[in-house]
């Protein structure tokens, strides 16, 4: 684990700018999931934790009079700044600890690494370019009216496995850059590159207390932090059902909350996108990156492919011969295209979902079970097959639930409205797709799709100044773009009377 020559490996609390084992002295040993062998150990803190840590941070918040809080704009830019700076410095390092971590390949580890100093740019950049407030015209000369921009105080910020070091910098970075102190909880199981993260903040000069992490389990540390009534924002990345708890848990302190609870998200192609070859080979390739990248633990992933009639047939069995091709081994090693799930609980929870579905009258084009044990690919390990389940109908549990994991479910249509009406039909709202060479056709589509970020004739690309979260059961609340770091702030309306003079109401 990086930066930890200096301490022991289980002091992984931070609060109050010091390291720190649990104060139960209980451990936790991190798993590799291509192997299931530990590898680190880290604190497994509890609510006594959560206590000292939001402690520290509301100290170094202080109702707004706190050293970060007043630290002049400019300067609180720089500082992210050098933080970006720090991981393009250690990306190879991070990538692989985000590797072993979460499973999956060494190459997409070194990409989340720049979307992360990304995200910390862009954010410096947001908020050094703005003015002092929006200045509102009250009528009259005699009147000074603005709208002014405050941190919200302490946060909360809880994270999933799946994208460990991401997830944690679109909370992280803008509520740094809003002036906010937090108190940061990464999944139990994967908590290895937000510790190193908060390692780089402190060697970046963040003010002791400001930045504080707690690793531990959500049913203690996550659920402390949405009741605690010295916390002034949660935001929450994971599941709808923990998600639901978390807001249930904040509502008597009537804190803001934010959540982005997942998706289950339409990739729509229409048949005038397969017209050529080039073209039906591209549709093909990103329906595969659209299911299969990271194992299809992305909450934007293209899980239900929706394919216009005609072209079903010839789309689905290409898109099942490459799937079976896909190679499937440890992120670390080469050539490895596609690495192990996280745990064997997910696998166990992908694997009653694909035996749901056969049950519920799906067919098995591809994938479907456990590979082969290989030099890469340990037995040990949580792997499972990339899976194309084609015949699919909405009344099937793995079309309507978020499986979260390499499975690719098949529907067809034959008009416009009712490609649009399937794409539509799920309770969550996150992303969707739409592939055609119409440009009127992608235009309409894309306008009625209800999903917070729609692609036409491309999928998974997110831009940091893009906002990002979801319709329905998705969430509430914004990541990224200006949204993203208005969740961290609180406005205020400042009215100055230039020419006082009695108003005279009462006659006394």
């Amino acid at each position: 684990m990086t930066g930890q020559q200096a301490r022991q490996a289980e002091q992984t609390i931070h609060a109050g700018g010091e390291w720190h084992p649990a104060v139960s002295g209980a451990t936790r040993e991190i798993l590799d999931p291509a192997d299931a062998l530990p590898f680190a150990v880290v604190a497994e803190g509890d609510e006594k934790d959560t206590d000292l840590a939001v402690a520290a941070a509301h100290r170094a918040f202080d109702g707004g009079r706190g050293e970060w809080s007043l630290t002049p704009v400019a300067e609180r830019a720089a500082l992210l700044r050098r933080v970006a700076d720090l991981l393009v410095r250690d990306r190879e390092k991070l990538g692989l600890l985000e590797s072993r971590d979460a499973g999956k390949t060494v190459e997409e580890g070194r990409v989340d690494i720049d979307c992360v100093a990304d995200a910390f740019r862009y954010f410096a950049d947001l908020v050094a370019a703005e003015g002092p407030g929006r200045v509102v015209d009250a009528g009259s000369t005699d009147i000074h009216s603005v709208v002014v921009h405050e941190p919200v105080g302490v946060c909360a910020l809880i994270t999933p496995w799946n994208y460990p070091l991401l997830q944690a910098s679109w909370k992280i970075a803008p509520a740094l850059a809003a002036g906010n102190t937090f108190v940061v909880k990464p999944s139990e199981i994967t908590p290895l590159t937000t510790i190193a993260l908060i390692e780089l903040l402190v060697e970046a000069g963040l003010p002791a207390g400001v930045a504080n992490i707690v690793t531990g389990p959500g049913h203690s540390v996550g659920a402390r932090l949405a009741e605690h009534p010295d916390v002034d924002l949660v935001s929450f990345t994971g599941g709808l059902v923990s998600g639901t708890k978390v807001a249930q848990t904040a509502a008597p302190t009537v804190k803001k909350v934010a959540l982005e609870l997942g998706g289950k998200n339409p990739n729509v192609v229409f048949a005038d996108a397969c017209a050529t070859d080039e073209a039906f080979d591209t549709a093909v390739d990103q329906a595969l990156n659209a299911a299969f990248i990271h194992s299809g633990q992305v909450c934007s992933a293209g899980a239900r492919l929706i394919v216009e009639e005609s072209v079903r047939d010839r789309f689905v069995a290409e898109l099942a011969r490459r799937a079976q091709k896909i190679r499937l081994g440890r992120g670390t090693a080469e050539g490895v295209e596609c690495g192990p799930l996280v745990s064997e609980q997910q696998r166990a929870k992908v694997e009653a979902y694909v035996e749901s579905a056969l049950e519920e009258g799906a067919v098995l084009r591809s994938g479907g079970k456990r590979p082969e044990p290989s030099a890469d690919r340990p037995e040990s390990g949580y792997f499972y097959e990339p899976t194309v389940l084609d015949h699919c109908h909405r009344e099937m549990r793995v079309v309507r639930e978020e499986v979260f994991g390499p499975v690719l479910t098949v529907e067809t249509f034959r008009t416009e409205d009712e490609a649009v009406a399937l794409a539509n039909d799920t309770e969550y709202g996150l992303a969707g797709a739409v592939w055609t060479a119409d440009a009127g056709r992608a235009r309409r589509v894309a306008g009625r799709l209800r999903h917070g970020t729609v692609w036409i004739n491309d999928f998974h690309p997110y831009l940091p100044q893009a906002e990002w979260g979801g319709f329905g059961k998705s969430g509430v609340g914004r990541e990224l773009g200006p949204a993203g770091l208005a969740e961290y702030r609180e406005s205020k309306h400042v009215y100055q009377n230039l020419a006082p003079k009695p108003v005279r109401w009462f006659a006394g």
